[in-house]
């Protein structure tokens, strides 16, 4: 099997997952609980076998809204009568569609949520038999220094402690995988960003992104139902990491960044702030606005994956 530097994208031979478990080879089922399909139960290779591009986001309609929007952006076209459906519509803690090359899902909120689907759709990929991927998760954030509605492209992803380390406790042993994002995947982001004049209509920044466990203490803010800190330290503690370069706090990069990081997959992460941590805790901004910001990073990813497959079409 090739070898992926997620840092120098040099591609030796196609690959699908690197250190995958090796008892898998050895399951004559394996069912995919939280999405209602399986190994045996689908056939996995005719449904997602040409899938290229994974793009994941917290909320099913957020992810709906951009799989009509790929639709659109590749000119497909859905015959009379039918409609994006939901792959996993039995199931009520998951959505997924498919549009083309590209799979769409919703994860939750926060690191278990991720994991979870994370998991089972890397094993239904893996016995798919696809090659090359590319996984993205779009989101909203916290932006630190930044003013509502910047579109954030994650450098690397880090803990409540700047570490750029996704930590997991295995029969009683702490694993640490590294959270580091495709350097050239970024590099591709920005530069579209800048080719297809995006920054004259929204802020386009990267930075490092805070991956909290909870939305209230866990990123500082002072209207949770605990808070035994100050104002004045709440604000110390978020100028002090935008000065180490974080630029955004979410809940989900460390699992993200980790676990592909380890795959050996290349990914990015792409987030909207909803707000300036240094000004506010709460989301003030109408639910028009938000619902616009949600979108901002479609046009990115957007023209990222287009692109792709436009080239490989020709």
């Amino acid at each position: 099997m090739g070898h992926y530097d997620a840092f120098n994208d040099d591609f030796s031979q196609k690959i699908v997952f690197q250190n995958i478990n090796k008892h898998l080879n050895s399951l004559e089922d394996d069912y995919f609980y939280h999405l209602y399909l399986g190994k045996n139960q689908n056939d996995l290779k005719a449904m997602f076998g040409d899938v290229k591009f994974v793009c994941m986001g917290g909320t099913s309609k957020r992810m709906q809204k951009f799989a009509h929007y790929m639709k659109d952006v590749l000119g497909y076209r859905i015959p009379t009568g039918l409609t994006l459906n939901d792959i996993t519509q039995i199931t009520d803690r998951y959505s997924m569609y498919k549009v083309g090359p590209i799979l769409f899902a919703n994860h939750g909120i926060g690191c278990p949520s991720l994991s979870i689907l994370l998991n089972e759709i890397m094993k239904l990929l893996h016995y798919a038999g696809c090659e090359d991927l590319t996984f993205f998760r779009i989101g909203t954030c916290g932006g630190i220094g930044v003013e509502p509605g910047t579109v954030i492209i994650t450098d690397e992803a880090v803990d409540g402690l700047l570490r750029a380390e996704y930590r997991q406790y295995v029969l009683g042993k702490e694993k640490i995988r590294e959270t580091q994002c495709d350097r050239k995947l970024i590099k591709d982001l920005l530069k579209i960003s800048e080719e297809m004049q995006i920054r004259r209509k929204f802020n386009v920044v990267n930075g490092r992104t805070l991956c909290a466990h909870d939305f209230y203490e866990g990123q500082s803010r002072i209207d949770g139902v605990f808070c035994d800190y100050t104002r004045e330290e709440k604000l110390d503690f978020l100028k002090f990491c935008n000065e180490k370069g974080v630029v955004n706090m979410e809940m989900e990069s460390l699992c993200f960044a980790g676990m592909l990081n380890y795959a050996k997959v290349k990914f990015g992460i792409v987030c909207v702030a909803l707000l300036n941590r240094l000004e506010n805790d709460q989301i003030t901004a109408s639910t028009e606005l938000i619902l616009e910001y949600q979108e901002r990073p479609f046009e990115i990813i957007g023209e990222y994956i287009r692109r792709k497959i436009m080239n490989n079409e020709e």
